[in-house]
């Protein structure tokens, strides 16, 4: 047996999987089964909390294919993430093409943090702009596919080396 690499999933276990994202029109929205693995510690914030639960207990060579409610994934669409702005506040910034001026746009403000905030135009009137603050797969049932190359028990240490 190679140390720690034939254990189930756990809480805190370093995890190497090939996976894809798509809705379930068949619109693929993201994979890396073209690219190396991705690498990460269950748990540490890199996946969705929804998407994590699914893997527990999949051991190394596993694949599995689910459809996640929207809840699971990106969470359901929240009608107080979408704030109505006058359009007075954007002018100076409309003269000079430094904002998207069409509905579906995306527009970045900055938080009480100085983080970055992007939002989607979803309406735009001479007198208002409709922003919406929802993560654009908010609402939507998610296709999750994974491929588990490797898993590390929590309490292993590793070092990934790339060559």
């Amino acid at each position: 047996m190679t140390l720690g690499t034939t254990q189930s999933i756990a809480a805190g276990s370093l995890v190497s999987l090939h996976f894809s994202l798509a809705l379930t029109t068949g619109e693929l929205i993201d994979s890396n089964f073209k690219q190396p693995a991705a690498s990460f510690r269950l748990g540490d914030g890199t996946m969705l909390s929804g998407f994590e639960q699914e893997l527990l207990g999949l051991r190394k060579g596993e694949e599995i294919e689910t459809t996640l409610a929207a809840e699971q994934a990106f969470g359901e669409v929240n009608p107080a993430n979408r704030h109505r702005f006058p359009i007075a506040k954007f002018q100076n910034l409309l003269e000079d093409d430094l904002i998207p001026t069409e509905v579906g746009s995306v527009v970045s403000f900055k938080d009480a943090g100085g983080f970055d905030l992007p939002g989607v135009i979803s309406e735009l009137t001479k007198f208002m702009v409709v922003v919406d603050f929802n993560h654009p797969l908010a609402g939507k049932e998610i296709v999750f596919k994974a491929r588990i190359n490797s898993v590390i028990d929590a309490d292993v240490e590793a070092v990934e080396i790339k060559v």
